[in-house]
Formats: structure tokens, sequence, C-alpha cells
């Protein structure tokens, strides 16, 4: 699975690799989690890097709550709550690493993974848009008939996940699908890409122990990065 994240590359180093322009300032993240608003790269939009809040909910959810985090490959295309998203809704999801927890003896040890030279990647997502019910008021007698709306619309998206590589294997038995760049505009534009969601190569990428204080998601800061002693 996919349940934290990093990017921390800088935002102008991000936009010359996404070929895309932030719609408001970026500031470095350490531990990017669930519930937060995260950039994305929108197939509607695809020269914008703008935030959907992590955590999918389908349009035809009955409220906001309890948004879906990973979305699994191969079940995308059927499953109610992915299918009209996969149909229509893709996206990139930015990121430089992710963390993936090992069951020790003692505890749950923190991994995080990522190239070797920590270059970002685009991790392949689904994003949707939920709107409330609209209800009509005030038809009695003296009522005018007029609509309102509850909360305003929220835009949220999942992390497609796959089989894990070789590395990642030795972590956890699903992961995230991290896109190649030739992948990323087909992952967006083409009918059915399913054939892109494949467990990236592990040749070029590392896995190292990180303190486990990224286990609290509102712990943000460079020294989440830095590896540790297992």
């Amino acid at each position: 699975m996919c349940g934290r994240y990093t990017l921390f590359v800088d935002q102008a180093d991000l936009e010359e690799r996404f070929d895309a322009t932030f719609d408001e300032p970026f500031s470095p993240r350490y531990n990017v989690a669930p519930g937060q608003r995260v950039p994305v790269i929108t197939n509607d939009d695809p020269e914008t890097i703008r935030r959907l809040e992590w955590g999918l909910v389908p349009s035809w959810a009955d409220d906001d709550a309890g948004g879906i985090v990973n979305a699994r490959a191969e079940t995308i295309a059927e499953k109610p709550s992915f299918r009209e998203a996969y149909a229509r809704r893709r996206c990139l999801v930015p990121a430089d690493g992710f963390y993936e927890w090992v069951e020790t003896a003692e505890r749950k040890r923190p991994y995080r993974v990522a190239f070797e030279d920590d270059r970002p990647f685009a991790m392949a997502g689904l994003w949707e848009r939920w709107e409330p019910e609209t209800t009509q008021v005030g038809l009695d007698a003296f009522g005018d008939g007029s609509v309102e709306r509850g909360d305003e619309a929220l835009e949220t998206v999942t992390i497609v996940t796959t089989e894990p590589n070789d590395l990642v294997a030795d972590l956890h038995h699903r992961m995230a699908v991290v896109l190649s760049p030739d992948d990323e505009r087909r992952w967006l534009n083409d009918d059915d890409p399913r054939e892109v969601l494949e467990p990236c190569p592990a040749e070029e990428m590392r896995a190292y122990p990180v303190s486990t204080a990224v286990n609290d998601p509102t712990v943000d800061d460079p020294s989440l990065v830095e590896p540790v002693e297992p």
C-alpha cells in the first residue's frame, strides 16, 4: 500500500520535471499523510499542479466521510468506487519517496523507499469530485422554493497500488504504482492504460530505516528522511 510519502524537491525543479506550474506556492514535505491536501496533475488540466485531498470520495457517496487512500490496480476498471474515475479522471501524484512499515519483534519499523538520487517520480492516481446534495426549502404557502446547498464540493485523490518489486517485497506485499516518465502521459490520456500499472524496476531504488517519529503525521521535518540504525 501507500500510506505516507515525501516530496521535498524544489518547486522550480518539480515544475520543470513535470512541465506544469503550481497554482499556489509549494513547501517541501517530509511526511505527507491521508486527509491532507496533496499536489496532483489531473488529466483535465495537465499544465497545472493543484492540490486535492488524499482519500477518494466517490461522486455517488452519501457523504464525504471515509475517503479511500489506495486503489488496487487489478480492480480499478470494475470496482464501483473507482471505475468511473478510472475511465474519466486519472492523475499523477508527484513524490520523491514513500514509507513502508515492517513488523519486528518489538514494533513496526518505518523504511523510506526512493530512487538512489532522490529524483522525483509520479505515482498513478485517480481523482473525483463529490458534491453535496441540494435540497429545496420554503415550499409552504410563504416559501419561495429556493435551493439550499450544504457543504462545498470536494475534490479527492487515491493512489493506485500494485504488486511490489523485489526491493519493496521485503517490506510490504503492495506498493504504489511508480510510473516511468514515458508512461506518465499514457496514464493521463490513453483510453485503457492498465498495462502501465506494473511494479517499477528495483535496480535504481533503495530502502533504508528511518526514525519512528514518522509515525506521527503531525511531524514533518527533514530529520524524517535521514537514515537510522535498524
